[in-house]
């Protein structure tokens, strides 16, 4: 199965992310994987000959060290926030050489930085034959709304409309495939995530956002919806 995302020119620039739990059958424990770009790299950058890097200041000013970790924030990340919610340590970056023995059971966080997807790249709808029971996707925040697009395109702090306007355009087609998979696997395993609302909500309302947690998210507002439909329908998991 592949992903259409021809949409726009820009499609291939389109952000994404999964967050993935695996459940082995009738057993309660979890682990727990990251898969995506800048908005859920928590390290792996770090090990790779790159530009994209988060390893020095101003990143992690508020994560408890106050140092840089390799997240593309200044503290945590959603990940993080996540896994605080069902009670698991952070995911570690899978190039850390501290991902062995028991940190293997908590899970692992794939994502890297600059990470792109192309049409050929649908595999990651083929996780539920790799065990994946619960797989939160996460379509494209507002692009056109990025720092390095406002500095290019704006003259009094606009979003940039192209980008905006592939975002519209990509999110709802990625819902229907959703549905589509979900529908063809017999069972809700893919759950969607408006991260593109997210981002307007925090873009027009940020006073309402200021004080409240390190990664300056209000996790019971933004995440919970979804958390809260992830663990209800752990109990309905099939094997």
């Amino acid at each position: 199965m592949t992903m259409d995302i021809n949409c726009s020119p820009l499609g291939f620039l389109i952000s994404l992310f999964f967050i993935v739990t695996f459940l082995a059958p009738q057993v309660r424990s979890r682990a727990f994987y990251v898969f995506g770009d800048s908005l859920v790299d928590n390290g792996n950058n770090d090990y790779l000959v790159t530009t994209a890097r988060a390893d020095n200041y101003p990143y992690g000013i508020d994560y408890p060290t106050r140092r840089p970790t390799g997240r593309f924030s200044n503290g945590l990340n959603i990940p993080d926030i996540i896994s605080e919610a069902i009670g698991m340590p952070s995911t570690l970056p899978y190039l850390s050489p501290q991902l062995t023995g028991e940190n293997l059971l908590v899970g692992a966080n794939f994502a890297s930085a600059g990470i792109g997807i192309l049409n050929d790249t649908g595999i990651q709808f083929k996780l539920y034959e790799l065990g994946a029971r619960r797989v939160l996707v996460t379509g494209t925040g507002a692009m056109g709304c990025a720092p390095a697009e406002l500095a290019q395109h704006s003259r009094n702090g606009e979003c940039y409309g192209a980008l905006q306007t592939a975002a519209a355009l990509f999110n709802p087609r990625l819902v229907d495939l959703i549905a589509s998979v979900n529908a063809e696997i017999g069972q809700d395993v893919f759950v969607a995530a408006n991260a593109y609302q997210m981002n307007m909500d925090y873009l027009s309302n940020p006073e309402q956002f200021v004080g409240l947690g390190q990664a300056g998210l209000r996790f019971n507002d933004i995440m919970a919806p979804a958390m809260v439909d992830l663990e209800n329908s752990i109990s309905n998991v099939k094997f």
